[in-house]
């Protein structure tokens, strides 16, 4: 059975996208067979995946207002081992209108479940909040991944992401776990990089990834062109960090 790993911190500007982006395509370069869901209405992941976000007709939100099924919505292959849930901005009206909705917690898991067992890897990326849509994705997945980011206002918030965590795992969603905490923008010529990860590790009581992503131009500049590093710039240290965070996702899970 396919794991779901669910890309989340409140804070914004952590590595989440480019996370979910880059961690995906590192997964599916390496064999594995691949679902990106975005829940971000600011459809990041889909446009960073060369997906034309305003132009697509099915997304996550005709999904949850049970418009459409599961496999009406998705962009299958659209990289080889790679396939997409899109989202864009008409997301953002999914919380008012699911107000009152029962069960509207399990919306996703309930259509996941369907087609769970296609993939070896499932991977949410979150909204920059704890709303309807970060529920959603904390009851559909198996673990939470936390990017942060190497700046002095790291922890800022983690506690309040840990507690949401707790709170889902306690009353929605008893499987939950964290999958572990990984260090992006990293930059080698400060010492403030490798004051908050230090500070990081001593605070936190979770599991903490080995590989770092490092700042890295090429990363930042891949959306633009609408592909993920691997296929953008597959010798850069960029491409080679998440290509590493893949193979010890992969290894972690065949660890348990």
């Amino acid at each position: 059975m396919g794991r779901t790993i669910v890309v989340a911190n409140q804070k914004g500007g952590v590595g989440k996208t480019t996370t979910s982006i880059n961690l995906s395509a590192s997964l599916a370069s390496l064999g594995k067979k691949v679902l990106v869901i975005d829940m971000d209405p600011q459809g990041n992941t889909t446009s960073g995946l060369g997906v034309e976000k305003d132009e697509v007709e099915n997304t996550v939100y005709e999904l949850l207002l049970g418009e459409k099924t599961i496999q009406e919505c998705l962009q299958p292959e659209i990289f080889e081992n790679l396939s997409i849930l899109p989202s864009n901005v008409n997301l953002a009206g999914a919380e008012i209108e699911l107000v009152g909705v029962e069960g509207k917690e399990y919306l996703l898991k309930n259509a996941l479940d369907e087609i769970k067992g296609d993939y070896d890897f499932v991977i949410i990326d979150c909204p920059p909040s704890l709303n309807t849509l970060t529920i959603n994705s904390m009851c559909a997945g198996d673990t939470v991944l936390v990017p942060i980011q190497c700046e002095y206002y790291a922890l800022e918030g983690l506690s309040q992401l840990m507690h949401t965590i707790d709170l889902v795992k306690d009353r929605l969603n008893p499987e939950l776990e964290i999958e572990g905490v990984v260090f992006t923008m990293y930059d080698a010529r400060t010492n403030l990089s490798l004051q908050v990860v230090e500070n990081v590790k001593n605070n936190l009581n979770q599991r903490i990834y080995k590989t770092i992503i490092p700042r890295n131009v090429r990363l930042a500049e891949a959306p633009s062109y609408g592909m993920p590093i691997t296929k953008y710039d597959p010798r850069s240290t960029g491409a080679e960090g998440y290509r590493l965070l893949a193979e010890e996702v992969i290894h972690r899970g065949e660890e348990e």
